[in-house]
């Protein structure tokens, strides 16, 4: 959660007011600034833009308009982006080698590494393509990342948003269509899910059409081709160990914009052996060695997570929740959900100072708000007040804390209120605390640390450096590529989290 709060309660509510019926509704708009690299189809990082040009009439104008609509907002959205000059290097001369291996080798790409811990890689038409460091951080060599860039250079050249645009529009059209004309309400609903289902299904086949045109433009340049289905594997490893839930790999969500990941295995795993290429370049150690020093994890800007713990450097503030709830960071707000069902919110509120905390929570934006439940309390000291409410099948728990020259607002969300949901409510809000100037001073960034395995070596023995993070040994295995039953040999280099 980036230390900033917006000075406007009327923007504030017209972007939150249903935020506490929808608890991962974004409570603040923090604009970053931030700068592409420029990467071409030359295989050197630093070619410029005018050297590689489309010739005349082969650029639609539609997919420069909707670049240059979507790029300020995918940085504001990631943190901005992220400047490591040897993060750049890991993938600069990929995307030479995989322009080259494209049928349009003329193209001009833009290639933004994005300033967020979260795996994720995106394209917008026109070539500008996304790779976030925590992406860059799971990956376990330099063919890995090839094969997630070649997928979107897939979509550019493919004009996979232009097609969906094209489609969305054409549902659009046909739901209203739907509603004008059908008297039957059962028949409306069924025809709109049918048009919701058939756009859906669209989004896959392009999806599973970018794997199989990727894995084909990864062996072009001489990657090893099966790298797709490796990461696809590692990423599916990677969520679970985030969820801390075992994988479901036969659960399909028929609505979804991606297909399963099994689906995109076998095909993966098919287009690799369609190529008829075995071997092909892997890259580790190049790989590893560009990756050492990469940022882990949160950015100061937005505080970190250690643990059960959310620590605020800057706004010198800090937080638990329970056991049993896993903390997640963004821009915007500090996200908790457990295996029971609660989803907890922690953000700022825009109040003007000296303002009060009752009439805040009475000023209507909480839908379904039980006015007996309002009072006032004191955290540690600090200024509070809580409040509860009841609407769409939801029970939350409200409370916000003046702090310093800020506010910040806890909101808790479940279906199954009871003694639990109460307590955990409480707990995690009587936590709130300032840090001491040590604590403030202690808390580094964490980076990716390559080491060499040494004789007595083991994944126990790494994994006790990674403590302050959860289930260690787990992490390790994944951010290296092994499996359980995989043993360190003497040699390999692997990649460690440290706080230094």
């Amino acid at each position: 959660m980036r230390s900033v709060v917006t000075s406007s309660l009327a923007r504030f509510r017209a972007r939150n007011g249903a935020a506490v019926r929808r608890m991962l509704v974004c409570a603040l708009a923090l604009p970053l600034a931030g700068c592409l690299t420029l990467i071409t189809g030359e295989p050197e990082p630093n070619v410029s833009a005018a050297a590689i040009q489309p010739p005349a009439g082969r650029t639609d104008p539609r997919e420069v308009t909707i670049a240059e609509r979507e790029h300020p907002k995918i940085l504001a959205n990631y943190g901005g982006t992220y400047e490591d000059p040897q993060a750049v290097l890991a993938i600069a001369r990929v995307v030479g080698r995989l322009v080259a291996a494209t049928d349009e080798p003329w193209r001009s790409y833009r290639v933004t590494i994005l300033n967020s811990p979260t795996v994720n890689a995106f394209a917008l038409p026109g070539g500008y393509v996304y790779v976030t460091r925590g992406l860059l951080a799971l990956a376990t060599d330099t063919s890995e990342v090839a094969a997630v860039i070649a997928h979107e250079m897939a979509h550019v050249t493919a004009r996979h948003a232009i097609a969906r645009q094209e489609k969305a529009e054409a549902a659009r059209v046909a739901s209203r269509v739907v509603q004008d004309v059908v008297r039957d309400p059962d028949a409306a609903r069924l025809a709109l899910a049918s048009t919701q289902l058939s756009l859906a299904r669209f989004s896959q086949v392009q999806e599973l059409q970018a794997d199989e045109i990727g894995v084909a433009t990864l062996a072009k340049a001489g990657y090893d081709p099966s790298a797709a289905a490796r990461f696809l594997k590692t990423m599916a490893s990677f969520a679970a160990y985030k969820s801390a839930l075992p994988a479901e790999p036969d659960s399909v969500d028929f609505l979804s914009s991606h297909p399963s990941t099994p689906e995109r295995l076998r095909q993966a795993v098919a287009a690799a052996g369609a190529t008829g290429i075995t071997g092909g370049e892997r890259d580790r150690d190049t790989y590893l060695a560009r990756l050492d020093g990469l940022m882990y994890g949160d950015d100061p800007e937005e505080g970190y997570v250690r643990g059960r713990d959310f620590l605020h450097a800057k706004l010198g503030l800090g937080f638990r929740v329970p056991e049993g709830f896993l903390l997640e960071n963004t821009a915007r707000a500090v996200l908790a959900t457990n295996a029971e069902g609660t989803a907890i919110r922690f953000d700022g509120a825009d109040i003007p100072p000296g303002a009060s905390l009752t009439s805040y929570l009475k000023s209507g934006w909480i839908n379904g708000l039980d006015d007996a439940s309002v009072q006032t309390l004191s955290i540690n000291g600090l200024p509070a007040a809580s409040a509860s409410a009841f609407t769409r099948g939801y029970y939350y728990h409200i409370a916000v804390v003046r702090f310093g020259d800020g506010t910040y607002r806890f909101l808790f969300a479940t279906r199954s209120p009871g003694a639990a949901f109460n307590a955990a409510f409480a707990e995690t809000v009587q936590s709130f605390h300032a840090l001491t100037p040590a604590e403030q001073a202690g808390l580094r960034p964490l980076r990716i640390r390559i080491e060499t395995v040494k004789a007595g070596d083991t994944v126990e023995g790494f994994a006790r450096r990674m403590r302050f993070l959860s289930r260690p040994a787990d992490l390790f295995r994944i951010l290296n590529g092994l499996d359980a039953d995989t043993a360190l040999t003497p040699g390999m280099r692997v990649k460690v989290v440290t706080e230094s």
